[in-house]
């Protein structure tokens, strides 16, 4: 007997194959028959029954770049992905985890702060709403393991956490010495045998700690780089995740996947207009790679990325060097300091070297979200570039000025990357991409790409036609599974783990941007709702319907075995 059998579906298997009408059956959990409908189950052979009605059915989405690593620890649902889709989440990326840490006041308060300011995090939220009940690695993935989770989790060991549990506040400062090397290096073997699904870490500048002094990875030199690859090799376990900056191109990271004998995954491969033809020489470098048999991949994302920001927490500046002195000012001190021509003058100049970063000094890609002043109501929906030609001034001082004028209240939406959609699709559909870099559970306050998965079927299959649906579905499930060595998932197939995902391909999508006050401590997010989603199952067991996730079980397993 059957514990539920879905009918009248559209099938896609998640390996690219056409897609065809028939039933799924689920017992205990798993996939206990696919058939077509010239073969079907009799309804009487299952406890439950559920006519899909031609809708599609899926293996679930498994999103490889996530940052609940602290969310997890206070709720279990993860609800605004899991009404997405995604029935296995990846977290730890970039290095940015909470685990392993000190039981210090003075340690929790470096690790909580540096998430605060490098994934956007309320601090006042993750004050209020992180449990504190682990030491090590393992004893974190101990207590994520007992407090249940909605879907599955895999977790990478951090870089940067690893560092600063062992060389402390210093960790931001200096490259460390060999002892420090070889305390890492025990620490990282220790999380690759409680289950790591690998290392992540990142070289970007953009990532800065709470003070602005350089997230602690950024600081490791790449002999310290070579020797972390040593437990990944002795234990054939594991992928390497970088988000990488200047001092790791894709040749060093080559180096990496050659010490290591392992996958290498390169973020963020996101389109910037004013160096167009970056990412594709990452590509080729990856191709090439590939090619002399060391494993690589590019992160890609199917979404622009879109900041909603204001000046109390101007995000898309902070990696400006001109905007370094005044970094962390707060109300009338940043007011005092945005008035004054010299920095203004320092920013336009930088702003006007064509560089790669999230703000590239295009005043169109700004636009006015929200106003305070009801006389301002007017500017909402422009952008800094048409307020600043109608008013006749430089647009910095157009933005400046406006947000001054609001006690830095406005809330501005700045399109940064990935915007241009013909060199977008490239990247999708690039043999050496990975699809990636949906960023849920981090920078909550500013964007919502927790619905890439369900974006890529609506808007680039359905509206753009760049792929075919079946090869969509690959790329979302068993593509992910396969990179990251993933058991008995992203396939429908019997035996395999029930995770499914039922949507209507005439109206998957994302719906519109909104926002939330159901954090810790009433902090604010954007919410993103999904749009074509009818079922989510999760081992099995249904943890979202058409009207979003649904809080009653929490079936979703701790990965830690890998293939």
């Amino acid at each position: 007997m059957h514990d539920l059998l879905i009918s009248n579906a559209v099938i896609h298997d998640g390996l690219g194959n056409a897609p065809f009408t028939g039933q799924l059956a689920v017992t205990g959990g798993r996939i206990s028959a696919v058939r077509r409908a010239d073969n079907p189950i009799p309804a009487s052979e299952a406890r439950e029954q559920l006519d899909a009605q031609g809708l599609s059915l899926m293996p679930g989405i498994i999103d490889n770049h996530t940052h609940y690593d602290a969310q997890i620890t206070w709720d279990p649902y993860l609800d605004q992905s899991i009404g997405m889709g995604v029935t296995t989440a990846i977290i730890g990326n970039c290095g940015f985890t909470i685990a392993p840490c000190r039981p210090d006041a003075a340690s929790r308060d470096l690790v909580t702060k540096n998430l605060t300011q490098v994934e956007g995090m309320s601090l006042a939220s993750l004050q209020a709403g992180i449990r504190w009940q682990f030491e090590s690695f393992a004893q974190y993935l101990d207590q994520i393991e007992a407090g249940g989770c909605a879907m599955n989790l895999a977790a990478f060991v951090g870089h940067s956490t690893v560092r600063t549990y062992v060389m402390g506040s210093a960790a931001s400062d200096r490259a460390a010495t060999p002892e420090e090397v070889a305390r890492m290096k025990a620490l990282i073997d220790e999380a690759l045998a409680a289950g790591a699904i690998g290392l992540a870490s990142t070289t970007t500048t953009s990532h800065s700690a709470y003070d602005g002094r350089p997230m602690p990875s950024r600081l490791a030199d790449w002999s310290e780089f070579i020797e972390l690859a040593e437990p990944l090799r002795r234990r054939n376990q594991g992928v390497f995740m970088i988000t990488k900056g200047p001092p790791t191109p894709v040749s060093k990271l080559e180096e990496f996947a050659a010490a290591s004998g392992r996958p290498v995954l390169v973020a963020a491969l996101l389109h910037s207009s004013l160096t167009p033809d970056s990412v594709f020489q990452d590509l080729e470098g990856i191709h090439a790679a590939n090619a002399r048999g060391n494993r690589m991949r590019g992160a890609v994302a199917a979404t622009p990325l879109v900041f909603d920001f204001s000046f109390e927490s101007p995000y898309p500046l902070e990696p400006l060097l001109a905007w370094k002195p005044i970094f962390g000012l707060k109300g009338d001190a940043l007011i005092a300091r945005m008035r004054d021509p010299a920095l203004r003058a320092a920013l336009r100049e930088e702003l006007s070297v064509p560089a790669r970063r999230i703000f590239s000094g295009n005043w169109r890609l700004i636009q006015v979200l929200e106003t305070v002043l009801p006389e301002n109501r007017h500017l909402v929906d422009r952008s800094i570039a048409d307020i600043a030609a109608e008013r006749g001034v430089d647009p910095l001082d157009c933005l400046f000025d406006l947000a001054i004028a609001e006690n830095l209240g406005t809330l501005f939406s700045l399109t940064a990357l990935n915007h241009d959609e013909q060199a977008v699709a490239k990247l999708l559909t690039h043999e050496d991409s990975l699809l990636s870099l949906s960023d849920a559970g981090a920078h909550l306050s500013f964007l919502d790409d927790s619905g890439f998965g369900l974006h890529l079927m609506g808007h680039w299959v359905r509206d753009k036609g760049v792929m075919p649906l079946p090869e969509a579905v690959r790329r979302l499930t068993s593509a992910q599974a396969e990179f990251f060595g993933i058991r008995e998932r992203g396939t429908l197939r019997e035996g395999w783990a029930a995770d499914l995902l039922l949507f209507d391909p005439a109206t998957v999508g994302r719906g519109a941007r909104s926002r939330a006050n159901d954090l810790p401590a009433n902090a604010t997010r954007v919410v993103t709702r999904p749009r074509g989603v009818h079922g989510v199952w999760v081992n099995g067991q249904r943890v979202a319907d058409e009207n979003g996730a649904v809080h009653k079980p929490l079936p979703g397993r701790l990965l830690r075995q890998w293939q």
